[in-house]
């Protein structure tokens, strides 16, 4: 485990810029609850803490990261608006936390989008422009719309900003469960677990960062094999919150402070989010059920490594759910 005193300066954010996020986004986040079962802690015979951020403004965790970077901007750079590429909840909550300032939000989304999430984004006010479906169609339609109107561009993840507001999560939820010792987190392109890794090593040095990826987009899975970052051609799972790729600033995080990255498969998602339904009585997309599905996965369970995880963390990091593929996929 890395000492925290020797993290400041070597990533993108740190505890300090995570503190200064808390603080500025104090009054307009939820402090979401963290709910417990007893069924489900027989079930995997260990204690399980769910951070609940399906119950966060936007319906999921990236309302926190999304405020912190709007609030971060002067008035001059604001006044102009913000752009982002996003396939849902970092659309949803970028354009929610510009309504709250009162600023335009441009927002680029791949026609592949769930719908429930481009309605959302609708319903906050945010300006919908269509891209492809790959990651080079939707950066180079964003690049154009900053060019064009002088809006700020806001990456879903690979941002300092974005990753110090999502860091906020991992402070509060310590707070609420100090006697966690494991925190699984669901990855994607990283800004999420970089900042939750940073937070919960900063306060607990010793506290274990894993990370839940679906097995039809495990990159990070492969890169953490690798050494490096690797990118895959395509992608193919329910989880559509977790298709992206790690960025330059979040590679670095989970490379050095994310201590394994469990694979799990679709049907086993889909079960996680059944068992939220039916016993935890929450409602979560598939992205944030994949903690659960890593906890009961054998992978998991009969590997020596994490005999020792008796307190577990697990972020249930949105409930924005397209229940007519949730379902189609559960009948398949």
């Amino acid at each position: 485990m890395m000492d925290a005193s020797i993290m400041g300066g070597k990533y993108a954010a740190e505890i300090s810029s995570i503190r200064e996020a808390l603080e500025r986004i104090g009054s307009f986040v939820h402090k979401t609850p963290v709910i417990t079962s007893e069924s489900l802690n027989a079930m995997c015979n260990r204690s399980l803490y769910f951070k609940c951020e399906c119950f966060q403004k936007g319906g999921a965790f990236k309302f926190r990261g999304a405020c912190n970077a709007i609030w971060s901007l002067d008035d001059a750079q604001a006044a102009k608006g913000v752009v982002t590429h996003s396939s849902g909840n970092h659309a949803a909550a970028l354009s929610l936390a510009a309504k709250l300032r009162g600023i335009p939000a441009y927002v680029v989304i791949p026609k592949n989008a769930p719908k429930c999430k481009v309605d959302n984004v609708i319903r906050y006010g945010g300006q919908v422009i269509w891209s492809e479906v790959t990651i080079k169609s939707r950066e180079e339609t964003a690049s154009k719309v900053s060019q064009e109107t002088g809006a700020v561009l806001i990456h879903p993840y690979n941002d300092k900003r974005i990753i110090s507001g999502q860091g906020t999560l991992s402070v509060e939820l310590l707070e609420q469960a100090p006697q966690i010792d494991t925190i699984i987190v669901p990855i994607s392109g990283g800004g999420l677990i970089s900042g939750v890794a940073l937070a919960a090593k900063s306060v607990n040095p010793r506290i274990r960062v894993l990370a839940a990826e679906p097995r039809g987009a495990n990159d990070a899975a492969q890169s953490k094999a690798a050494g490096r970052i690797i990118t895959l051609p395509e992608t193919n799972t329910i989880a559509d919150g977790l298709r992206a790729s790690l960025g330059n600033l979040t590679w670095p995080v989970v490379r050095d402070l994310v201590d394994d990255v469990i694979v799990v498969d679709d049907k086993d998602i889909v079960e996680a989010m059944r068992l939220c339904y039916e016993i935890l009585k929450v409602a979560v997309e598939p992205s944030g059920a994949i903690g659960l599905a890593a906890v009961l996965s054998e992978c998991f369970r009969s590997n020596p490594a994490w005999k020792d995880c008796n307190h577990i963390g697990i972020i249930l990091s949105g409930g924005n759910v397209d229940l007519g593929v949730l379902w189609n996929s559960y009948r398949k």
